[in-house]
């Protein structure tokens, strides 16, 4: 673990030894994260990235010293560091964090899978702890709520973007069709389920979970952090 925090926090890390170094572990990161954006994370390997960067594996082991230590790196890259938030009042900021939350996941799907766990944290990814944890300065809320709603906006993020990983295109249409398909003739059965298709349709109101599920738990933070 202790190399691992040396990676991801000390920006000047890289080999004590040898051959003056060639690569940074930026460009190493940048490797695997087009390899993992194109085919998949489990595309990804040493010699895969090491092909990539024009060097051995071996060379790359100077570097890194396995894959999970790589992915580690891959992460908060792709993640990044959150843009600035000038957004007016802390539900505002919230909203656009969350928004944009989703957009990195949704870029780099395979990240879902990776950032669950207990696991070191990257600069990066403190870095978008810290801008929610801090939105919620000057409301009543205790540190551990402010946790807690970090959390709760991000775990429904990560579940929309897992959606959207999973089916190519408009997860909610795509869904709604299928479930459209189930419904017919089987009304009697399913008489609520029939009459909320039927109205989504009607009203356009579909395609909007994500929204709509910030929506509701700002609303419930709203009543616990006193406006």
């Amino acid at each position: 673990m202790t190399d691992l925090v040396t990676l991801l926090w000390d920006s000047a890390s890289g080999p004590k030894r040898g051959p003056r170094p060639t690569l940074t572990l930026d460009a190493i990161a940048g490797a695997g994260i087009e390899i993992a954006d194109a085919d998949g994370l489990a595309a990804v390997t040493m010699q895969r990235v090491a092909d990539a960067l024009g060097v051995t594996k071996m060379a790359l082991y100077r570097y890194v010293p396995g894959k999970d230590e790589l992915v580690a790196l891959m992460v908060d890259k792709g993640i990044g560091a959150p843009p600035g938030n000038d957004a007016e009042g802390w539900r505002a900021r919230l909203t656009e964090w969350a928004l944009r939350l989703f957009d990195r996941f949704h870029r780099h799907p395979w990240a879902l899978g990776v950032t669950v766990g207990a696991r070191v944290l990257g600069p990066n990814e403190l870095d978008w702890m810290e801008q929610a944890v801090a939105a919620l300065d000057g409301t009543r809320l205790g540190g551990g709520e402010k946790l807690d709603v970090a959390a709760t906006l991000a775990g429904h993020v990560r579940g929309i973007a897992q959606q959207a990983a999973a089916i190519p295109g408009n997860p909610e249409a795509a869904m709604a069709t299928g479930i459209g398909a189930l419904l017919r003739d089987r009304q009697e059965r399913f008489p609520a389920l029939t009459a909320a298709f039927a109205s989504a349709a009607e009203e356009g109101t579909g395609d909007n979970a994500l929204e709509f599920g910030l929506a509701r738990i700002l609303d419930g933070v709203e009543m616990l952090a006193g406006g």
